[in-house]
């Protein structure tokens, strides 16, 4: 499947796919002659009646609703505009093109128009859209959240996913290199799988990434072998060269030469996602295009592939860096 933002090479076909102010002066009276002493009555001031405990929890919660509501304000933001109940700042800019465009991405929203367009009609236009602009923006916004709590601390204990499943990084110096056991008794809800370092408890995250990283990719490698050669033989074609790719954008690619190139970091997902990917790339050696014939070629063998493709789009990755 072609990248979005790319055009399509009849050659070669890819997959895609964060001092505080001074005090004013108080003036001093001058010290008058002291009054004769005289009785006075002081009234105390009128207090205000304690809320009743449901007021206070729901001031509470209003306040921590607030606190905990995204902000949306992209990081080069020239003006901001009002949508729903929201404030978002934006970034702007002119451009040569014929309409107004918006892009919603992990920074915030970016607005593009024409020199002739009023900056008054671009803010209509974002009115009009304020609806599907908000929904991306909370989409995005928990997107970045998810990529937060994705990134890697590379530590003894640590865990990631390994082919659908999730694996524990324990540092063990009486290993060589790197050994995965399984436990077939562990309880519900506990990873069975763990994955032992031949690393000490001293060692850096630089090297237990390092570790984990090589060995991640030799099990991509034993393991996207395998599945080219089941799915090759069903579909009829021959793959010249196959290697791993450690693109950003593209989780395969296939070229009508006979190569093929698959991301390494395919191998976090479960198996049913990688046997997709992999048959969308052999069946380019077939059609090198997107065609429907295209699409049959890949359904002959993955009846049921569209249930497991919007993975790709869906799960987060580990942050290795």
């Amino acid at each position: 499947m072609a990248h979005p933002s790319r055009p399509v090479d009849a050659q070669q076909l890819s997959l895609f796919d964060l001092l505080p102010a001074p005090l004013a002066a108080v003036p001093v009276a001058t010290p008058k002659a002291a009054a004769p002493p005289r009785l006075a009555v002081a009234l105390a001031a009128p207090q205000a009646a304690p809320l009743p405990p449901a007021a206070l929890t729901s001031a509470a919660a209003g306040l921590a609703a607030a606190a905990s509501a995204p902000r949306f304000q992209h990081p080069r933001a020239q003006r901001s505009i009002t949508l729903g109940e929201y404030p978002v700042g934006y970034e702007f800019r002119r451009a040569r093109r014929r309409s107004i465009g918006f892009v919603v991405g992990l920074e915030g929203l970016s607005v593009s128009a024409p020199r002739w367009v009023a900056v008054g009609e671009v803010e209509q236009a974002l009115q009009a859209k304020a609806g599907w602009i908000l929904r991306k923006l909370h989409e995005q916004h928990e997107r970045a959240q998810r990529l937060q709590a994705a990134k890697v601390v590379w530590r003894d204990g640590t865990t990631l996913p390994f082919l659908g499943d999730t694996v524990i990084v324990l540092l063990d110096s009486r290993v060589t290199g790197a050994q995965l056991n399984s436990d077939g008794q562990a309880l519900p809800g506990v990873p069975r799988l763990t994955l032992h370092l031949g690393l000490p408890q001293t060692a850096t995250q630089e090297q237990i990434r390092e570790a984990v990283q090589s060995w991640l990719q030799r099990q991509a490698r034993r393991i996207f072998e395998e599945r080219c050669a089941h799915f090759a033989s069903r579909l009829g074609v021959r793959i010249k060269r196959l290697s791993l790719s450690s693109a950003a954008t593209r989780w395969g690619s296939a070229s009508a030469s006979g190569a093929v190139r698959l991301n390494w970091r395919l191998v976090h997902f479960a198996l049913p996602v990688i046997d997709y990917v992999v048959t969308h790339e052999l069946a380019h050696l077939r059609e090198m295009n997107h065609s429907p014939a295209f699409w049959d070629v890949v359904r002959s063998v993955l009846p049921d592939f569209e249930r497991h493709r919007g993975a790709l789009r869906t799960e987060v990755l580990p942050a290795f860096e």
